[in-house]
């Protein structure tokens, strides 16, 4: 039933401008929450839910986690997932019809405990985010708020404890100076890990811009003597049109490959025919 609702979202939301959103493709949330490694012990948060994507790919690795350390249908199996739905996601919610859609959506996944928050995310109490204790946070920010919505970011890494990860996507005009203000607080005190350049054609047909995926580490001031790894994923193995996803290049392995590449640099195990990994991946000091 949920991947059913998830299907029927694509056709309710149309392209999604009239709401002004863009919803992430579940195969780049599933990536992003592969490269945050989260397991059954992590606890995620999304401060612009949307559809609620990004929890429900945190949520499924974490299920898929407990199955296979435990036995599929075991009492601690179900009590772990229990766990799951209740205690370890958390999503804030803004518009009011995609709350609903989110809420929904979790019903139909056996998401009991309902912790979406109907809130404009600056609004919410600390106390919130104090109870929570997030150690990774999954965001598309709203793309045509102020900054981009750097700011989005900059209010999840601020309610968190140190030493924990954040996989954020984002255009790329907020890393090259529409969002100094924002980025300058980031930077102070919290450390930019990584950037992976997505195809221009990400969002299409709702919309045709620029977008890298950035991963932060908490409460770390960044470093700016030290290089930060950047990657090129702008070959996904997709051609996106305004009905089709086409598969050209076998986009499934290279999903799977990008994110050895995020964790092992250059010495990772990939398929040599389809990276130039010299081109692909690259270390930079990152100043704006």
């Amino acid at each position: 039933m949920g991947q059913m609702y998830s299907e029927f979202l694509k056709y309710a939301l149309g392209d999604g401008k009239e709401l002004g959103i863009v919803l992430t493709h579940p195969y780049i949330t599933k990536m992003m929450a592969q490269i945050l490694e989260i397991d059954e012990d992590c606890k995620v948060m999304d401060l612009a839910t949307g559809s609620t994507g990004f929890l429900i790919s945190a949520m499924e690795l974490m299920i898929e986690r407990v199955k296979n350390k435990f036995s599929k249908n075991s009492t601690k199996t179900n009590e772990k997932i229990k766990a799951i739905k209740q205690n370890k996601l958390l999503g804030v919610e803004y518009n009011a019809e995609m709350f609903t859609l989110a809420t929904t959506n979790m019903i139909l996944r056996g998401d009991e405990s309902l912790k979406i928050q109907k809130a404009n995310t600056f609004d919410t109490l600390p106390s919130l985010y104090e109870y929570f204790k997030a150690t990774r946070i999954l965001l598309n920010s709203p793309f045509t708020w102020d900054e981009n919505g750097m700011p989005f970011i900059e209010f999840g890494l601020r309610n968190m404890q140190k030493g924990w990860l954040v996989a954020i996507i984002i255009q790329d005009s907020a890393g090259s100076g529409k969002a100094t203000k924002s980025n300058t607080k980031i930077l102070k005190n919290h450390t930019l890990k990584a950037s992976i350049k997505m195809p221009m054609d990400l969002f299409q047909p709702m919309a045709g811009v620029q977008t890298s995926i950035y991963i932060f580490e908490t409460k770390i001031p960044h470093d700016f003597e030290k290089p930060v790894k950047f990657i090129d994923f702008r070959n996904d193995g997709y051609k996106r049109t305004k009905n089709t996803l086409q598969e050209i290049s076998n986009p499934e392995l290279r999903y799977k490959e990008i994110i050895n590449i995020y964790k092992a640099g250059k010495n990772a195990k990939i398929t040599k025919d389809l990276w130039d990994i010299d081109k692909n991946l690259y270390r930079r000091f990152y100043r704006f």
